[in-house]
């Protein structure tokens, strides 16, 4: 009796479903989705970083002139020489780590005056709140570029350093995401658990850091990887023009020289092409990250992923059940 028993008990447990994986973690939340393309931007942007900061300490002088002009590429000179004799590859580590540098002080800058004029703003409200919004839309309506070569064009060379550059593109950078900000805040600042922070007496900063801005970091960090990718860009552009930064080597101001120099009507490739690649592919690198961090802000892209793979997997059941 009792073997038979434990029969139909042995198959109840085999029929019984496996246990539910628990919720996800909050922080699991706020990361994006590993797919090829986020991976490719990691490793892209991974393998620029690496050579910006370890380049420059594995390659020798980039200032040293030899007494071979613009020599192509070879096994002693990976990249070639430039007309002086340099070398195009000591340049482009040292010019590497020096637009990285301006894209992370200027990234930082302008999430930080975004998130001051968008987050604060919103929050505080009335007066506060207006002028913050009539300042953003004065920064809006101003032609950014034209601004950042004429407050460029207008700073003595001797003082053009890369604060001054970060400085300069962090000021026209900002506004656009500001307006992102504020209207996220408005929308985060009326649910029940800031209002009850607010009622309860805690400080405004404390309310801010602790209640909404853990419901902005996607957005903040998108912003950030925008803005980095905006000035590495706008710098190339401002060191091509002769407006860049002074004494500082970055891939704008190698393409500066390159043009100087004649490089492309004497066929030296090797000279411009590098920093153009690699300011093409930071860019590239970026635009992935951040379109992996907009699945977070906008929930509908990440949906419409999940439904074109859940397809893709229905399609491959049917026609391996049809075989």
């Amino acid at each position: 009796m009792t073997d038979t028993q434990s029969v139909p008990a042995a198959g109840a447990a085999a029929a019984r479903p496996a246990p539910r994986p628990g919720p996800a973690p909050a922080w699991r939340m706020l990361l994006p989705t590993m797919t090829p393309w986020l991976a490719t931007g990691l490793v892209l942007v991974g393998g620029i970083c690496l050579f910006g900061l370890l380049g420059p300490l594995l390659v020798g002088d980039p200032d040293a002139i030899r007494d071979v002009g613009l020599q192509g590429p070879s096994g002693d000179l990976w990249l070639g020489t430039t007309q002086t004799g340099q070398d195009v590859f000591a340049q482009l580590a040292h010019a590497t780590r020096g637009s990285l540098q301006i894209g992370f002080l200027v990234g930082v800058l302008a999430t930080v005056l975004s998130a001051f004029f968008g987050i604060y703003g919103a929050y505080l409200g009335g007066a506060a709140d207006e002028a913050f919004s009539l300042l953003t839309n004065v920064f809006l309506v101003i032609p950014g570029l034209p601004l950042v070569i004429v407050i460029s064009g207008f700073v003595p060379r001797e003082s053009r350093g890369l604060w001054t550059i970060a400085v300069v593109l962090a000021l026209t950078s900002w506004a656009a995401s500001a307006r992102v900000l504020r209207a996220q805040t408005l929308s985060v600042r009326n649910r029940e658990y800031v209002a009850a922070s607010r009622l309860s007496g805690e400080r405004a900063w404390r309310v801010i850091v602790v209640e909404i801005l853990p419901n902005l970091l996607p957005v903040l960090a998108s912003q950030f990887v925008f803005a980095v990718i905006a000035a590495v860009l706008g710098e190339a552009g401002l060191s091509f023009l002769g407006l860049g930064a002074s004494g500082s080597a970055t891939l704008g101001t190698m393409l500066f020289y390159a043009q100087n120099g004649f490089a492309l009507p004497l066929g030296a490739w090797w000279w411009f092409a590098p920093p153009g690649l690699l300011i093409a592919l930071l860019g590239t690198g970026l635009s992935l990250v951040n379109f992996s961090i907009d699945e977070i802000v906008n929930p509908r892209l990440k949906n419409a992923r999940l439904h074109r793979r859940r397809t893709r997997q229905a399609a491959r059941a049917a026609k391996g059940g049809a075989r």
